[in-house]
């Protein structure tokens, strides 16, 4: 039996998520573009701005249309954070399924999610219904989710670096560690100075270490594994490369356990997973282009404190990978569909 095609629509499609995202579903056997939209870029040939899509993507840019998106059996929204909240209730009456890539449903507190993105949420009573896109724990609700909140890149990597040890109960939760480094693509395609060549290049340094709006996203996915409360100390930092996440974890012991065993088991049917041998140090080119995370567990000197090593590309698995990858389980395709592209060396 032949899949029929999935009829995909973007909401976004001229950022740096939006052309990964046009990368990852040309190459899909079972995705069908049919709307990519952009006001500004209205007109447009898709191919024209992302010469890589030549002979890939034969659409323009259109002005967002509901009745357009309303035809789409998916819609994917690669806005800024406050976009999708304002159009997904049409679609959701509609019967459209919706991937949000930004941040408008990952909240469930939405007074919480308020305080940290400055906005007045248009639609709260869609964020109960929002499912929380990781698979490798929601891949159940996935399946039947008519919302998809697909979780942030640092996010992805903290939580599942994080994950065998606050699921097993063996590590203090009020002392938790993310030290996480980002490439300047995740801070999005708009002209900015601190992502200027001559400003992001040879320099390293770290920002918003009071508070992250990831933070409470972290926080929030990690409670739920542990069934209580948790404390993430989260410091991002930015560095002068284009693409990839290095987040190095610590957490201290309060149980002994074999660690390595611990995790190859956890993601041992996980195939977007990738738990490294005892004494490896992922780099973050080993997952570039790849929708993976390479995760190493370290115990320095046998002693009570687990450093834990997650690399992911904040393109990929942090955001446009995960989001194919959560489409794949809403419409029952194997998960790797169009997914097992090999990360790009040197």
């Amino acid at each position: 039996m032949t899949q029929k095609a999935i009829k995909i629509g973007i909401v976004g499609g001229t950022g740096y998520t939006g052309v990964e995202l046009l990368r990852l579903l040309a190459q899909h056997p079972a995705s069908e573009l049919k709307v990519i939209t952009s006001r500004k870029e209205a007109g447009m040939a898709v191919a024209e701005m992302f010469p890589n899509l030549r002979g890939r993507v034969a659409l323009k840019f259109t002005e967002p249309s509901a009745g357009a998106l309303a035809a789409c059996d998916l819609v994917f929204f690669a806005t800024p954070n406050g976009v999708a909240m304002g159009e997904a209730r049409a679609l959701f009456e509609a019967g459209v399924r919706v991937i949000d890539i930004a941040a408008d449903f990952r909240i469930k507190d939405v007074a919480l999610w308020e305080q940290w993105y400055g906005m007045k949420h248009a639609c709260p009573d869609l964020v109960a219904q929002a499912i929380y896109g990781l698979p490798e724990v929601n891949r159940a609700r996935i399946k039947d989710a008519r919302i998809v909140a697909n979780p942030g890149c640092y996010p992805t990597a903290v939580q599942l670096g994080f994950l065998p040890l606050v699921e097993a109960g063996i590590v203090d939760l009020d002392h938790l560690i993310a030290d996480a480094k980002s490439g300047v693509s995740g801070a999005g395609r708009k002209a900015e100075v601190q992502t200027l060549l001559a400003e992001a290049s040879d320099n390293f340094k770290a920002y918003g270490v009071p508070g992250h709006r990831h933070l409470p996203e972290i926080t929030q996915g990690l409670a739920q594994l542990a069934g209580k409360p948790v404390r993430v100390v989260f410091t991002p930092h930015l560095t002068p490369m284009i693409r990839g996440i290095h987040a190095t974890l610590y957490a201290r012991l309060t149980t002994e356990a074999d660690l390595q065993a611990l995790y190859e088991k956890r993601y041992a049917k996980e195939p977007f997973v990738d738990v490294m041998p005892a004494g490896s140090h992922p780099d973050t080119r080993s997952v570039r282009g790849a929708n993976t995370c390479r995760i190493a567990v370290h115990r320095p000197q046998g002693g009570d404190i687990v450093v834990v090593l997650s690399v992911i590309d904040n393109l990929v698995k942090g955001a446009a990978g995960q989001a194919v990858q959560n489409m794949n389980i809403m419409f029952g395709l194997p998960e790797t569909t169009g997914l097992e592209q090999v990360a790009l060396l040197p």
